[in-house]
């Protein structure tokens, strides 16, 4: 039986992201689901600069020049397609994800790191919570195998924090821009939001190498 590698790269703040690893937990289990299936999560920080105070998500999308509430409009509409439901007003800000992302990192050898990475998502775009303040981070890390005390320091850590900027940085490196961005046996890729017979002729490529 050949098994299934999946390198994710995503960003907490991102509801493509949230929306994509839904879509691909439900083309596994629809299609796959007699495959071993190893999801592995890398770190891309789409607003590196963002203040620990964060950001007001309209006042970003107006000072591009974008209505925040069109931009708003397809994720929701797709989510709930997926039975998600995601209303972004529940979540104004923009928060760094550093922390977070140096949590998902961590948690990889735990076995715990695809289901961290969709709470922390799940916890910012529906809970509207603050995934960048430290105890959030360690309340929801300590139900995803980790020692909460363990966790608020790992997050404070400098040498743990610059060693999950040396992973943003290496998929920088790699050319990868958009998120999500999925990449199956390391042999196909998809960038963004597909359908689920995308993901489906993905995986069935790569299965065939």
């Amino acid at each position: 039986m050949n098994a299934i590698k999946i390198d994710l790269y995503t960003d907490v703040i991102c509801p493509w992201c949230l929306i994509g690893e839904h879509r691909l937990g439900q083309t596994i289990d629809r299609h796959f689901g007699d495959r071993i299936v190893d999801i592995e999560h890398h770190p891309v920080q789409l607003m590196p600069d963002t203040p620990a105070s964060g950001l007001r998500f309209s006042d970003v999308m107006k000072s591009r020049g974008l209505d925040p509430d069109s931009v708003q409009r397809r994720p929701q509409a797709e989510a709930l397609a997926l039975g998600l439901k995601l209303d972004l007003n529940r979540q104004p800000n923009i928060f760094p994800t550093l922390k977070a992302h140096t949590l998902i990192r961590v948690a990889r050898a735990l076995g715990s790191q695809h289901s961290l990475a969709v709470a922390l998502a799940t916890a910012y775009f529906i809970g509207g919570r603050n995934i960048s303040e430290s105890g959030v981070l360690a309340d929801i890390a300590a139900e995803h195998g980790f020692d909460r005390t363990e966790a608020e320091r790992l997050i404070e850590c400098p040498a743990e924090l610059e060693a999950t900027r040396a992973r943003v940085k290496q998929a920088s490196d790699l050319g990868i821009r958009g998120v999500p961005h999925f990449v199956f046996n390391g042999i196909t890729a998809l960038t963004g939001h597909h359908p689920e017979d995308a993901f489906v002729t993905a995986i069935t490529r790569s299965l065939q190498h």
